[in-house]
């Protein structure tokens, strides 16, 4: 009986854990998924990124356009868009800031956000410059202008 319960206990105590080839075979289908999985996520991620852009990029000039209501002109190409976080001194009936935050004026890539005024002052461009954060470009380092 001692010898049927040894041989039992004996069995059992081989049979516990997993073998090198098995976690071999669990590894391998966990890096293939990962492999099939991980473009699609970035690439959303990025598609994501761009959309959040374009969004950001219509805030902004929509508080071009507010500043312009109170000014009664456009920021000049001197003042840039900091005029829309702080009073450039010779604005009579400036009333902002026009956006909450000095890092609203910064595209989701980290970049500066480009600001282009006409000579005659009578149109604007606010311009994120894409992943790249260079001028023309395709996909994610594409321009991305408003108001469009």
């Amino acid at each position: 009986m001692r010898r049927n319960f040894r041989k039992l206990a004996g069995s059992l105590a081989d049979d516990r854990g997993y073998t090198l080839t098995e976690m071999l075979v669990v590894l391998a289908i966990i890096g293939l998924l990962v492999a099939v999985i991980t473009p699609g996520i970035l690439g959303q991620l990025g598609r994501a990124r761009a959309k959040t852009g374009q969004m950001q990029l219509e805030t902004v000039a929509a508080a071009v356009e507010s500043f312009r209501s109170d000014v009664g002109r456009y920021p000049t190409a001197g003042e840039t868009l900091t005029a829309l976080t702080a009073d450039p001194g010779d604005a009579d009936g400036w009333t902002g800031p026009y956006v909450k935050n000095p890092k609203s004026l910064v595209d989701p890539w980290g970049h500066a956000i480009a600001y282009t005024v006409d000579p005659a002052g009578q149109n604007f461009t606010v311009t994120s410059y894409g992943a790249d954060g260079a001028p023309g470009g395709a996909g994610l380092n594409k321009d991305l202008t408003a108001p469009q």
